[in-house]
């Protein structure tokens, strides 16, 4: 079992570290992408719901295996590319479910807890203390808990915890040694389903583009996945495109393309974006369509 050198020292300092550990291996899970990696995710109620992250849960259906070794196939309910999240469903009752917290409440100092399933080694475990909780430059608008916690390629989707247990965020990426997490006040958000938005159906990620006739850098958002079936597939958007703006409005943050794509109205959404060659830009009108529950994808 793989823990950071940084675990000895916090836990003794813990009363009952060792049952607060092994309740949030309890409630974390292994996620099967059918063949396309694995990840983590996190048991958020008893009666079957599984929160991960988007990148982690492809396709409409994953496999999800348990502490106890059980294995189901998942349903993904929902999916919302642009803040990284997915909503399992497995059929299974009296699982432990975590408990979250109110993220907003986390303050730089406290101690931090990560479980996930990094490089093959199932419910590991490290530690380390917040850093930081807000927005994060080039990575938009949107909060970060940003935590000195050792995380590798198979932590994504699993919990970080504060000292209690208490779910505080879900692991998501590493920048700049940190590792990142989606607030848990943003996953409850998710789950209301608040914003509701259309159906574009790609996975997208911020990136400064080199145009030196757009004056040196353009902000764009590069296609990471386009779901089959989806508006922008029909639209011929393809993976290594890169956003530029939408109904003319530039876009200058992860969040300006979730803010135009809210409203469920079925309607045409035109795209400036560029492909292979940065100097020319093309334009796409795309048919949006209503999120509906039966799809992978209801978010973006």
């Amino acid at each position: 079992m793989w823990v950071s050198a940084r675990t000895e020292a916090s836990k003794m300092a813990i009363p009952g570290f060792g049952e607060i550990a092994e309740q949030l291996r309890r409630s974390t899970v292994l996620v099967n992408s059918n063949g396309r990696g694995t990840g983590s995710g996190i048991i958020w109620s008893s009666d079957g719901l599984v929160v991960t992250n988007a990148h982690v849960a492809r396709g409409s259906r994953v496999q999800v295996q348990l502490w106890d070794g059980r294995e189901f196939e998942a349903q993904v309910r929902s999916r919302d590319p642009l803040r990284d999240l997915a909503q399992l469903r497995i059929e299974a009752t009296d699982l432990p479910a975590a408990a979250p917290a109110d993220s907003s409440q986390l303050r730089a100092g406290e101690l931090a807890i990560a479980i996930g399933n990094p490089l093959g080694f199932v419910g590991a475990l490290a530690t380390g203390v917040i850093h930081a909780v807000g927005p994060i430059r080039g990575l938009g608008a949107h909060s970060w808990v940003q935590a000195d916690v050792r995380l590798a390629p198979g932590n994504s989707g699993g919990p970080l915890a504060d000292a209690h247990g208490r779910i505080v965020g879900v692991n998501t990426m590493v920048a700049a040694r940190l590792a990142l997490a989606i607030p848990s006040n943003a996953v409850r958000d998710f789950l209301s389903g608040d914003a509701a938005k259309a159906w574009l159906g790609v996975t997208v990620h911020p990136a400064q583009i080199p145009r030196p006739s757009a004056g040196n850098k353009t902000f764009g958002l590069v296609v990471l996945e386009v779901e089959p079936g989806s508006p922008a597939a029909s639209a011929s958007l393809l993976p290594g495109d890169i956003l530029l703006s939408g109904e003319e409005k530039p876009f200058r943050a992860l969040e300006d393309l979730e803010l135009a794509l809210r409203g469920v109205r079925p309607r045409v959404f035109r795209l400036e974006f560029l492909r292979g060659d940065y100097t020319t830009v093309r334009r796409v009108a795309v048919q949006l369509e209503n999120p509906l529950p039966a799809r992978s994808s209801v978010a973006a």
